[in-house]
């Protein structure tokens, strides 16, 4: 297969990077374009799957960011400046065909990413994403369409990820604590040297997953 495009694409629109995914996605169905790794901050703004049940939302309309309903799996999140966006455009088809190993696999690369700051991270039995300790550090949500994945991980780098999370169900999980890398490591850290370091852990632990 070809090597996989690495992009670092710095602070962008929600809604310009979904058009981006989709259009990428498109392209690799068609023959046309490579597998992606698309890297980035958000400008803040909540999302939910499309899902009857919004109460993870709580209160869309007092909301202090813009509400965007998405083509991924899971309940409400948010994203914005602060915390690390990694988008996959992956195929799967010749990695086993099976998402919840891929989920299972997105997990261990932000465990291992936080392990190089010294910041020990875990799963939790029955609820996807990482966790440092009780607290969650990192959210995961994909879409998939004919065995191509898209959306990816979300991980929380700074302290200022962290104010957002408190008006809303954060993945619909009630009373859950969210954390960040500055926060368990008790130090600055960079969104965009983060970024670089997971990227080098994906592509290392990539051959695994099949």
């Amino acid at each position: 297969m070809a090597a996989l495009n690495v992009q670092w694409l710095g602070r962008i629109d929600y809604s310009a990077t979904l058009d981006l995914q989709n259009r990428l996605l498109t392209a690799y169905l068609e023959g046309s374009g490579a597998e992606q790794l698309l890297l980035l901050e958000h400008e803040p703004v909540y999302t939910i799957g499309r899902t009857r049940d919004q109460s993870s939302l709580r209160e869309p309309g007092n909301l202090p960011h813009p509400v965007f309903e998405t083509n991924r799996g899971g309940q409400a999140t948010w994203h914005g400046p602060g915390q690390l966006v990694a988008y996959p455009i992956l195929d799967l088809q010749h990695r086993g065909r099976d998402l919840h190993r891929y989920m299972r696999f997105l997990e261990e690369v932000v465990i291992l990413t936080c392990s190089t700051c010294a910041v020990n991270t875990n799963r939790r039995e029955g609820l996807t994403g990482v966790w440092a300790g009780n607290r969650k550090i990192a959210s995961i949500g994909v879409g998939v369409k004919r065995w191509v994945a898209m959306h990816g991980l979300a991980l929380n780098v700074g302290n200022s990820s962290l104010e957002a999370f408190q008006h809303i169900t954060p993945c619909g999980i009630s009373e859950v604590e969210m954390t960040s890398l500055e926060k368990e490591s008790s130090r600055p850290q960079s969104v965009e040297k983060t970024g670089s370091v997971l990227a080098e852990i994906f592509l290392r632990e990539l051959p695994g997953l099949s």
